[in-house]
């Protein structure tokens, strides 16, 4: 019998013993080659010796247990070293660079089809494009990554800026989808994604991939299932779901590769697994991925002031299409503190950018904003603020034959009146709100019995105060009958307008007898004079 039980089983009479011997038998075998052994009971009276103890003299503390004390006269026991019986061993080595990073995170279930295969072969078939479209995301890619660790959500999430943009955050669809996650403008909104006249969030790195990482957590939600996500990405969650009801009353199961969907949505995941598997075995397909480095690349900056981005670009000592690409979102020379406080650099130049602002002492911006504040054409703003026409045509993108609506919020240089920094409602709501140039053309027409000027501009379409002012009368003056007016009618309204001005001068240059006999046709050109303006009052 092993030493360990023998003193505990003496002192158990037969049955007692073999009962105690069959209850302890397992727990011997796992624990009696311990080093931890429970010292005999102690008879009252006697002088006990202290057991054999570590060097350190301490008790050695069994887990959820008092201490106990190694006996003097148990022996340990060989060590041994225990069979792995594992299938994989995850290593504790840090990636060699952010592909190894990703492949470790792929978790999708793959698909294995003839259109990823397509795929595949199409992507090889085009080494430059690869090289390109791989290329582009090493100053965004480390960013994706983290925040896709962070929330514990599949890798192949990182390669999906492939599919949607190629990693070009200045990329608009037919469809007016924006930015390397192509958010369309409603559903950026609904993201909190801001889309005004000096900003498109949908562009920018940080907002829109924190918007995407959003949604598709949501859609995953309501799915369960991350090709079912990513198709609702794609085609829209309502057009997913109604395709799995359709599936549903039809008996018919419900996958990704099950419904019915547009061509696009068919390619959509096959295409990501073809890139994911190009990535994850870049040798088995003879392609070659740009080394990209396992750490960030850029840093984010804090914009206490309007700053030009001319200035921003030449203090961080980088090229201004550089910073642009770090900060695509920014649509004017102008960074406006009050809408966008954080700016990118990269990593290093954004100490550069610290220290060298430290030092600057000249102005920080030469730009603000100004609110139209009443329609007015182009030229009259420019004249406002104290620039020429085409250079304010030119900071504000505002094409030719276009007028500035009221409320409209332009771009333009800092003078004696025009020189603080953005306010933030301005900053996070501007808009430009434009309307074709209206081309006018002069014509006089009589004013018939009783007519007031507020009725006669009715007639035509125009305000009162309008025909008042360009004939210095009242609005609500009344006019004697064949009084001339003078009206400027626009110039979309000519063929009503001509027959109207001819149908009014005409009559005073015949005989009272020509005048008379053409009565009918006059009061048949009035009959057809109300279409035109219904049109001219819409």
């Amino acid at each position: 019998m092993n030493s360990c039980i023998d003193p505990a089983l003496a002192r158990l009479r037969d049955g007692a013993r073999r009962l105690a011997l069959a209850l302890a038998f397992p727990v011997v075998l796992a624990g009696c080659a311990s080093t931890v052994a429970v010292d005999p009971p102690v008879t009252p009276g006697t002088v006990t010796t202290p057991s054999a103890v570590p060097s350190t003299n301490q008790a050695v503390t069994g887990r959820g247990g008092p201490p106990v004390r190694l006996s003097s006269d148990v022996p340990l026991s060989d060590l041994a070293v225990a069979p792995m019986d594992a299938l994989t061993v995850t290593t504790l080595a840090a990636p060699a660079d952010l592909w190894e990073r990703i492949r470790r995170g792929l978790a999708m279930n793959n698909l294995d089809d003839e259109l990823v295969r397509q795929h595949e072969q199409w992507y090889l078939s085009r080494p430059d494009y690869i090289q390109r479209m791989t290329e582009r995301p090493s100053r965004y890619l480390f960013h994706i990554v983290e925040e896709i660790e962070v929330r514990g959500m599949s890798m192949e999430l990182a390669l999906l800026p492939f599919i949607e943009s190629a990693f070009n955050p200045q990329a608009v669809s037919s469809a007016r989808a924006a930015g390397m996650w192509q958010f369309m403008p409603a559903t950026g909104a609904s993201f909190d994604l801001k889309q005004n006249a000096f900003r498109d969030d949908r562009r920018d790195v940080l907002a829109s991939t924190r918007a995407a990482l959003d949604y598709l957590e949501q859609l995953h939600g309501r799915f369960g299932d991350w090709h079912l996500a990513l198709a609702a990405y794609n085609w829209g969650q309502g057009n997913v779901n109604r395709a799995i009801t359709r599936n549903q009353r039809a008996g018919l199961p419900t996958g990704y590769a099950d419904l019915t969907m547009p061509a696009e949505t068919r390619h959509y995941v096959p295409k990501l697994q073809a890139v994911k598997n190009i990535v994850a075995n870049p040798a088995r397909y003879a392609a070659t991925l740009p080394d990209i480095g396992n750490h960030p690349f850029f840093d984010l900056v804090t914009v206490e002031r309007d700053m030009d981005v001319a200035l921003i670009a030449r203090l961080a000592e980088v090229e201004e299409n550089d910073f642009r690409a770090l900060n695509p979102s920014l649509k004017q020379p102008l960074v406006m503190a009050a809408g966008t406080p954080n700016v990118l650099l990269p990593w290093d130049n954004a100490v550069i950018f610290q220290r060298n602002l430290k030092l600057h002492n000249g102005p920080l911006a030469s730009w603000t904003a100004w609110v139209v504040p009443t329609t007015m054409t182009v030229a009259q703003a420019a004249k406002q603020v104290g620039v020429s026409e085409a250079e304010l045509r030119k900071a504000n993108a505002i094409p030719p034959r276009m007028q500035l609506r009221a409320g409209s919020s332009l771009i333009v240089p800092r003078n004696g009146k025009l020189d603080r920094d953005v306010p933030a409602h301005v900053a996070d709501n501007g808009m430009l709100s434009l309307q074709p140039e209206v081309t006018t053309r002069r014509v006089v027409v009589k004013a018939r019995k009783g007519e007031t000027v507020s009725r006669l501009a009715s007639r035509y379409g125009l305000s009162a105060a309008s025909v008042a002012d360009w004939n210095r009368l009242s609005a609500g003056s009344t006019l004697k009958t064949g009084q001339r007016v003078t009206l400027h009618l626009p110039q979309r309204a000519k063929a009503t307008t001509s027959a109207r001005s001819t149908k009014a001068v005409k009559p005073r240059a015949t005989s009272s007898k020509s005048a008379s006999s053409k009565k009918p046709t006059i009061k048949k050109s009035s009959t057809a004079k109300a279409p035109s303006k219904k049109t001219a009052r819409k």
